[in-house]
């Protein structure tokens, strides 16, 4: 089957495990035809955005992928806003996908997949949405101008076009039903998922990771990943978990730190033996840490990690926000300060609860709803 992913309202980031990534990985595994058609929007070495040069490479998912510039009509920092590029509907015709999907619902080339749907009827469209007000929309120009009076109407228009738009939180699917006014019938969740690994697998890598942390079967590892903004709330984290006084326990930090609390949280690092700060980590490295880890920490803002430490079998401490709903039964506690996240380490020091219970309710939680082997096969239909 011939699969187009057009990645032009959001971006493909190479190396790393993205939910664009693992879904084309899937459909490539899986031995369908598979191209992306992306923008020139990237990270660079800093993990901050920035532009590459138009190009087609094979990606390290094995499929073809284009990378194509904004239309030279306007200003580039605003044809980055309004997502107009050149040669999209000639891409799509040349390559004649049995399947499109489209990720993100915010830009001009959703109209272009809708000109092609209508000249193509037989072709399955899905459209993916990551947006709601927690990372869109979150001041005036952006909420009424770009959003309310450009992304809203073209996003209305392509919901007519698409089988189902599918939402990656239960946020995201009252962004677009309250906000854009899309009928929430073309909705569906679609979380970010994960890989599930079999329990040999998984035992394997946990061992030779712990091993190499020089971590013991007694110990509790909590770790806490990604780009580490004050939104993350990793200064929380680290000033409970300085609190509770157990030798038993380690907590590990993979990511970046944001340059305005760098300072104060290397302080509270170097303060207490029992916390490792990591740095970046590649995917297949945080992979590892989280079949390490026994419980995973996301006291702020959402992160897809939070799904692949499900499938890792990770307790988790979460945000107590309508879209964790769908995570949290019987294997983990909400916390969104110190204060909560306090009490959660001190339950867990003093024995009252079982992390080896959770880890197996984590599981059957990513089993039953985060594995991206299933979630590829579901827009196939």
């Amino acid at each position: 089957m011939r699969i187009l992913h057009i990645c032009l309202s959001n971006f493909y980031i190479d190396d790393v495990s993205y939910q664009e990534n693992m879904l084309v990985k899937e459909h490539v595994q899986a031995g369908h035809e598979v191209k992306i058609l992306a923008s020139t929007e990237v990270f660079d070495k800093d993990k901050k955005l920035t532009y590459v040069k138009p190009s087609t490479y094979t990606c390290a998912e094995g499929a073809e992928i284009t990378r194509i510039d904004y239309l030279n009509i306007l200003p580039r920092k605003l044809m980055a806003k309004l997502r107009i590029h050149s040669g999209v509907y000639d891409f799509i015709k040349s390559f004649d996908p049995e399947v499109i999907m489209f990720h993100s619902m915010c830009g001009w080339e959703l109209l272009t997949v809708c000109k092609y749907i209508k000249n193509n009827p037989n072709v399955r469209v899905y459209f993916d949405s990551h947006e709601d007000f927690n990372n869109s929309a979150r001041n005036f120009g952006s909420k009424y101008l770009l959003h309310y009076l450009y992304y809203r109407p073209i996003a209305k228009i392509a919901s007519k076009y698409a089988r189902k738009i599918l939402c990656i939180s239960l946020e995201t699917m009252d962004f677009l039903s309250d906000f854009y006014g899309i009928d929430r019938d073309r909705l569906e969740f679609y979380p970010l998922g994960g890989v599930i690994k079999s329990e040999q697998a998984y035992l394997d890598s946990r061992q030779k990771v712990r091993e190499s942390l020089q971590v013991t079967d007694e110990q509790i590892v909590f770790i806490q990943s990604g780009k580490f903004t004050a939104r993350k709330k990793l200064m929380e984290s680290l000033t409970a978990f300085t609190k509770v006084r157990d030798d038993n326990f380690v907590f590990l930090i993979a990511g970046i730190l944001d340059t305005p609390l760098e300072n104060e949280a290397l302080k509270l690092i170097r303060s207490d033996s029992r916390i490792r700060f990591l740095g970046w980590q590649s995917p297949d490295d945080v992979d590892g840490l989280l079949d390490a880890a026994d419980v995973y920490l996301q006291p702020g803002t959402q992160s897809v990690t939070m799904q692949a430490s499900l499938c890792a079998r990770c307790a988790v401490i979460i945000d107590d926000v309508k879209s964790h709903k769908p995570y949290l039964k019987n294997n983990g506690w909400y916390a969104n300060n110190a204060d909560s996240i306090v009490e959660v380490l001190t339950s867990i020091s003093e024995q009252k609860c079982s992390i080896s219970s959770m880890s197996e309710e984590s599981f059957k939680i990513a089993k039953s709803l985060l594995d991206y082997k299933q979630l590829a096969l579901r827009v196939l239909n």
